[in-house]
């Protein structure tokens, strides 16, 4: 039998029910301003909390039947929304998130955050390995290295499994981010800076100084290192927010290729986007006219290129007589050759007659045909 508090399997609910956790979030809410937002109100164990700060709340929970339960519970002030938050329309009006995020679903909901706009501060309950890794304890990670320019995290405490139910197997960690009001990169390079973190902890080498040598100009990464104080056996994950955004600085001032291409790393793909002329074709790789007097061999017919080229194509005159496709022979049959050159076509259309039943070698174009003369064509 399932408790009345115990959240749904398939939706990776875990309530908490701790409620020395629950004023601890509460308290962190309350150092902020604007409207709230909450992710996951579950049976509205914080819900009913956060009313009390007398804020404009939203409470978003993904299963219908705690969202109705839920909204029977509430003040006017509180709006229950039954919704999957992945894909919730953020206000671009200041606001506050809050929430407990389902475990299995918590770097999906924090790239949602990120992404999102016009909040200005988070107060998350995650993993606790999550929420060390984003507070950069112990070393930053890619994620929060991408994001450190514009966010700061922080780290409040951690919370016991036995805060929840049911019990999770792993403890819960609360955590903040904040959004920076003087971003330490522009936020039109988000892209290219992100791109620039990403090849620094992908690149190979030991240690940032030979890391950094593979992207930008020795004596310039030289020069960062020494003006940051940072030691070239230093790894990506050892660098603060501020020697991030100095290196991009440096970056460009490399005016390095690679990050001309930014890439998407929460999917890991390449941004192709840019000028046409990178994969465009290029001026050597133009077809060259046919040289007049040899005979040029068959091409396949393009039709998105065939009306082109008769646009532009020189005009066909005597000395200059391509050979045509299959689908062209109609077109030529009223064509005549010219007096000069029709014994030396008939010569090359009998060889190649006689070469497919083996009786006749053709030496060369202008020569004679070994075997019996065929009746009429006489001596050339």
């Amino acid at each position: 039998m399932s408790h009345p508090h115990s959240g749904r399997h398939e939706l990776g609910q875990n309530f908490l029910h701790d409620r020395g956790v629950i004023d601890v979030i509460v308290q962190a809410v309350d150092r902020t301003d604007g409207p709230i937002i909450e992710v996951g109100a579950g049976d509205g164990a914080l819900t009913c909390a956060l009313q009390k700060l007398g804020r404009p709340l939203t409470a978003i929970e993904i299963d219908p039947r705690r969202a109705a339960r839920l909204a029977v519970r509430t003040t006017p002030c509180t709006r229950v929304v039954p919704a999957d938050f992945l894909k919730y329309p953020l206000p671009r009006a200041p606001h506050v998130i809050v929430g407990n995020l389902p475990f299995h679903l918590t770097t999906a909901i924090l790239r949602r955050i990120l992404h999102g706009p016009g909040w200005t501060d988070a107060v998350l309950l995650v993993q606790w390995e999550v929420a060390r890794r984003r507070a950069a304890v112990g070393g930053a990670t890619m994620m929060t290295a991408q994001w450190w320019p514009w966010f700061e995290f922080g780290l409040v405490r951690k919370v016991s499994a036995s805060s929840f139910r049911p019990r999770p197997s792993v403890d819960g960690g609360l955590m903040t981010i904040t959004r920076r009001t003087d971003p330490l990169v522009a936020h039109a390079e988000r892209r290219r800076y992100q791109a620039m973190v990403h090849q620094a902890f992908t690149g190979r080498g030991y240690g940032i100084a030979q890391i950094l040598a593979r992207q930008m100009p020795r004596r310039l990464a030289q020069t960062w290192l020494r003006d940051n104080g940072i030691r070239g056996s230093a790894v990506p994950r050892d660098l603060s927010a501020a020697q991030w955004a100095n290196l991009f600085a440096g970056w460009q001032l490399a005016g390095s290729e690679r990050i001309d291409r930014p890439c998407d790393i929460e999917h890991g793909r390449t941004d192709r986007g840019g000028s046409d002329e990178v994969d465009g074709p290029a001026a050597h790789r133009q077809q060259a006219r046919p040289i007049i007097g040899e005979r040029q061999p068959k091409r396949r017919r393009n039709a998105d290129t065939d009306a082109e080229h008769q646009r532009t194509a020189p005009p066909v005159t005597g000395d200059h007589q391509p050979e045509c496709g299959h689908n062209d022979q109609a077109d030529q049959q009223d064509r005549p050759l010219p007096a000069k050159h029709l014994a030396g076509e008939l010569l090359y259309c009998h060889a190649r007659a006689s070469a497919s039943a083996r009786s006749t070698t053709l030496v060369s174009r202008n020569a004679r045909v070994s075997g019996p003369t065929p009746p009429g064509l006489g001596e050339t």
